[in-house]
């Protein structure tokens, strides 16, 4: 089959990956990236000698053992890389001098816990007593689960069997919902802004048990640094990749996806096409909405997203050693409430990038707020140009003035800022409503599968975070790995990965 040809739409971490799993089963392929970069949404950029990380926080298994791990060192992404890892998850500061800190020990989180709300223990114990079940399961990735057999099946339910109770119990549960059953009137406040509000209890627990386990690590060196490590193992096992060349349209002939056209009117043909673009743009947009049922068109009607966000990332002439790092930074009470993106804020929250040198130079640092925001507002202040860059520079001016009270001084040694809104994310990688990381685990989500073909159109399919409820780095990379499974099933060969 070394004849036979994938056309892959996006070289984000999603596009990157299928693309070196085809190249690992012999396929030729060819990517087209609208950027002039690879990465999509794990990236980075750069302003007066700062750079600004747009994504990774954590990196699931990304130290030698089971999981994904392997699945990194197949696409060459933690080869030679290092990893830093934290105490603590984040850190949320009550209004009256109160600390919750969210130690990523699960013994010091549940001791912290009691501490600060003792009539809340039973709640606590539980909750603690549950997360620490998720340090014995593992995912399995070595068969795609569109291929499971009925052995295949049986096999995985009695791998589930011991968590079932767990996940039903929790998984149904938002972060709201389980804030609201505590009497502490503290971590009633703070315990839905740890995620999201709407967020399921149970995802959070499996990421507890990677925090405890120290199994998730930063890559120093950022997030454009890491999908450039991919970008290299592609291109080092002969794949091809089209910077700036935008797919406007799928070609479709007879129901069946037999390449793609450029927005400059180019084609390109191939013998499979695999869309890791943006979700909605490929099916409303690439093919007009024609291959589409009730079931996808509810996804993108009734479905959350995780919410766009506004960036104002400020490079700053000091170091930050008084404040602790962690996996996801702080959030701080404002004195004042104020409205950034059509929205009252009485919280910001601060990521200080004081772990990973390599952003800044020597003595400086990056700091960046990452503020919930909504898509519709600043699309119709785009419009208007000058409207619009006054709304980023008066966010930029809040944003500064709030931290200015926090660190007398800091707004005399900002050198650099930088502001992104959702419109900037849309622009620069397409994402629907400029979201960060597609559907949002909601309550009874976890066990949603989307299927990544599209009804009534042959040899056509998606992979990235618009096929896997969650998003995130590690699904993009498995749903592309599983992506080319199933392909080479189809194509009678057998599935084989390698390591760089």
């Amino acid at each position: 089959m070394e004849d036979r040809s994938i056309v892959i739409i996006g070289a984000g971490i999603a596009g990157l990956a299928a693309g070196c799993y085809g190249r690992m089963n012999g396929y030729r392929t060819e990517v087209f990236e609208m950027h002039d970069k690879p990465g999509g949404l794990c990236t980075s950029w750069t302003r007066k000698g700062y750079t600004i990380d747009g994504c990774l926080h954590w990196l699931t298994d990304s130290k030698p053992g089971p999981g994904f791990y392997r699945v990194w060192q197949e696409l060459g992404a933690v080869q030679g890389r290092e990893m830093v890892y934290f105490d603590a998850f984040c850190r949320l500061e009550g209004r009256h001098g109160e600390e919750f800190v969210f130690h990523n020990d699960m013994e010091r989180l549940e001791q912290h816990m009691l501490q600060l709300s003792p009539e809340d223990s039973d709640l606590i114990r539980d909750f603690i007593k549950d997360a620490r079940k998720c340090l014995r399961f593992e995912m399995p990735i070595d068969k795609a689960p569109e291929l499971y057999g009925p052995v295949d099946g049986l096999k995985m339910l009695l791998r589930m069997l011991p968590f079932l109770s767990t996940v039903r119990k929790w998984d149904r549960l938002s972060m709201e919902e389980f804030a609201s059953r505590f009497k502490s009137p503290f971590l009633r406040e703070i315990l839905p802004l740890i995620w999201f509000p709407e967020f399921s209890v149970f995802p959070l627990m499996a990421f507890m048990a990677g925090f405890h386990q120290r199994r998730s690590g930063y890559p120093l060196g950022g997030s454009l640094e890491f999908s450039r490590a991919i970008e290299k193992r592609y291109l080092g096992l002969g794949g091809g990749i089209q910077y700036e060349s935008k797919v406007a349209k799928v070609i479709v002939e007879n129901d069946r996806a037999v390449g793609i056209r450029t927005e400059d009117g180019s084609e390109h043909r191939g013998d499979y096409v695999i869309s890791a673009a943006d979700g909605y743009a490929t099916i409303f947009e690439m093919m007009d909405g024609r291959y589409v049922d009730k079931r996808i068109r509810g996804y993108y009607e009734k479905l959350a997203i995780f919410p766009p966000l506004v960036y104002v990332a400020m490079g700053v002439n000091r170091t930050f050693e008084d404040v602790p790092p962690t996996i996801s930074g702080f959030n701080m009470p404002l004195a004042e409430p104020m409205a950034i993106g059509g929205r009252l804020r009485e919280r910001l929250d601060v990521h200080i990038y004081n772990h990973d040198p390599s952003l800044a130079p020597a003595g400086k640092t990056v700091v960046i707020c990452m503020i919930g925001s909504d898509y519709g507002y600043w699309k119709k202040l785009r419009e208007n140009p000058e409207q619009y860059r006054e709304a980023k520079e008066k966010t930029a001016r809040q944003v500064i003035a709030a931290l200015d009270k926090r660190w007398p001084g800091f707004a005399s040694q900002i050198e650099m800022c930088d502001v992104a809104t959702p419109v900037t994310f849309h622009r620069y990688t397409g994402n629907w409503q400029g979201s960060f990381e597609g559907w949002m685990v909601t309550p009874g989500m976890l066990t949603l599968r989307m299927k990544k073909t599209l009804p009534g159109l042959d040899r056509f399919y998606m992979a990235g975070q618009w096929v896997e409820p969650g998003g995130g780095i590690p699904s993009a990379a498995f749903s592309a790995r599983n992506v080319m499974q199933i392909i080479c099933k189809r194509d009678k060969k057998r599935f084989e990965t390698s390591f760089p």
